[in-house]
C-alpha cells in the first residue's frame, strides 16, 4: 500500500543514507520497527534562520529520507501497517513555539500514505541544537505485519 501511495503522490525515494556513527538505521523487535533519529538536510534555527513553513517541508522531506532507509532495511515498505509513535525535534529560537505545526509536515505524510493507521502518538519538542545544525530531527516506532516475521 505505501509503495503504491508513494507512486500516486509522485514521490521517489532517494538513495538511503547510511548512519553517521555506530548505530542502525532501524531495528526490528517482533512486530515493531524502531527507527533511529534522522536529521533534515535543512540547517538553521527555526524562528530566526528558517521559517516555520520551510521547517515543515523539511520534516516531510526527512520522513521521505527515512522511508528510503526503511525500504533498504526491510526490502519494501508494504510490511508497515501502522505508525505507533513519532518524536520530532525542532531546533528552535527561544521565542519559537510552533513545533507541532512543523512536525505535522511528517505526520500529514504518514496519514497520506496509510490513512487512519498513519495517525500516531507524537511528541514535538523545541531544542537548542541538533546534530550538524539541522533544523529538524525525527524518530519513530512503526507497526509491522505479523506475516513478515
Amino acid at each position: 500500500m505505501i509503495e503504491q501511495q508513494l507512486r500516486a503522490l509522485g514521490i521517489e525515494l532517494p538513495v538511503p543514507k547510511t548512519p553517521v556513527a555506530n548505530y542502525l538505521g532501524s531495528k526490528r523487535a517482533g512486530d515493531l520497527l524502531f527507527v533511529s533519529g534522522r536529521v533534515s538536510e535543512l540547517r538553521g534555527e527555526v524562528g530566526t534562520d528558517v521559517s516555520r513553513d520551510e521547517a515543515r517541508e523539511a520534516a516531510r522531506l526527512t520522513l521521505i529520507d527515512i522511508l528510503a532507509i526503511i525500504r533498504a532495511d526491510l526490502g519494501d515498505l508494504d510490511s508497515i501497517v501502522s505508525v505507533e509513535k513519532m518524536n520530532g525535534f525542532v531546533r528552535s529560537s527561544p521565542t519559537f513555539t510552533e513545533q507541532p505545526y512543523v512536525i505535522d509536515g511528517a505526520s500529514d505524510l504518514w496519514v497520506e500514505l496509510l490513512g487512519e493507521p498513519g495517525r500516531h502518538a507524537r511528541t514535538a519538542t523545541g531544542v537548542a541544537q541538533l546534530p550538524f545544525g539541522a533544523a529538524v530531527q525525527l524518530e519513530m516506532v512503526l507497526g509491522l505485519s505479523q506475516s513478515e516475521r
